[in-house]
């Protein structure tokens, strides 16, 4: 279990929750299929999959945990056709024409009839909870969905409180002078940035695979641009985007760390998926900070 992105959050108070509570409260809203005319379900599911009915994985103080969504499946072009056929049908029987709101109502008795048949996809959300280091680490590419799975662990718990992460220094401005000068110690440039103007709807120049030390690329900073986002290399070990939202995006963990886990002998899956698990945790307690750090340190007020 490697995730993909980070959106962080600090913990304001003690999280108090051993994996065996947090597994009680979390079994009170345990994932179940949509049923009837539900649109979609929500509920805690075991992060380490089939092979354990454990709603948490603790590993080295670490508590993972997974909300599972399941949404119904009702293409809009599936209920426009047979809204239209009922409403023809209905045209000739009677001899009249169907108006809007007779439509509406027809697509309403449609929707009723075929979401019971109707597919259903389910995506999973994955998040861990650091008490020691009072952190709290979704992976989610945006902080929107990253409050669904907070919203639905505040609602399971009756309280959670915690913030996003701030730091001292903006972003953009600290990933500028990266680009501008140089990174701090252990961090070394990738291949990839997004630079925008900062005003609203501002010009934005985007480059991958390229040379960031190039004559284009200083003179779009010249020019006053500021980074968004920018490809960065951490001790070799972790690969990811730095963004100016304090997001980290497409997270990769590196040859160094991805030997380290294959020399690990895990006799299953669930066995894999704890070295896994405890591996990535270690990694990202040594990673997250030093991003910080970079960025001017906690902002604590």
């Amino acid at each position: 279990m490697w995730f993909r992105n980070l959106q962080l959050y600090r913990l304001i108070e003690t999280f108090e929750h051993s994996p065996e509570s947090l597994h009680a409260a979390l079994e009170q809203r345990a994932f179940k299929p949509c049923a009837g005319l539900d649109t979609y379900s929500m509920g805690w599911a075991p992060p380490a999959g089939r092979e354990t009915t454990q709603l948490v994985h603790a590993a080295n103080g670490r508590i993972m945990v997974c909300l599972r969504r399941e949404d119904r499946i009702l293409p809009s072009a599936v209920v426009r056709e047979h809204v239209e056929e009922k409403a023809e049908a209905i045209a000739l029987a009677e001899s009249r024409p169907v108006g809007r709101k007779e439509k509406q109502q027809i697509k309403e008795e449609v929707i009723v009839d075929l979401l019971p048949r109707a597919f259903t996809r389910s995506t999973h959300m994955y998040a861990y909870i650091d008490p020691k280091d009072g952190w709290a680490v979704v992976d989610s590419g945006t902080a929107k969905k990253a409050e669904e799975l907070l919203s639905a662990l505040r609602e399971t718990l009756g309280s959670l409180r915690l913030k996003p992460v701030a730091v001292n220094n903006a972003p953009a401005l600290v990933l500028t002078q990266w680009l501008e000068t140089s990174t701090p110690a252990g961090f070394e440039l990738g291949d990839e940035c997004e630079l925008k103007e900062p005003v609203d709807k501002g010009g934005v120049m985007r480059g991958r695979r390229m040379d960031l030390a190039s004559a284009e690329v200083k003179s779009h900073l010249d020019a006053g641009m500021q980074v968004a986002k920018l490809a960065v290399e951490w001790q070799e070990r972790i690969g990811c985007v730095l963004c100016d939202d304090l997001g980290i995006r497409r997270l990769r963990f590196l040859d160094l760390i991805m030997e380290e886990a294959a020399d690990v002998d895990a006799e299953d899956a669930l066995a894999r998926f704890d070295a896994d698990f405890a591996l990535m945790g270690m990694e990202l307690a040594r990673f997250i900070p030093a991003v910080v750090e970079a960025y001017g340190g906690l902002d604590e007020d």
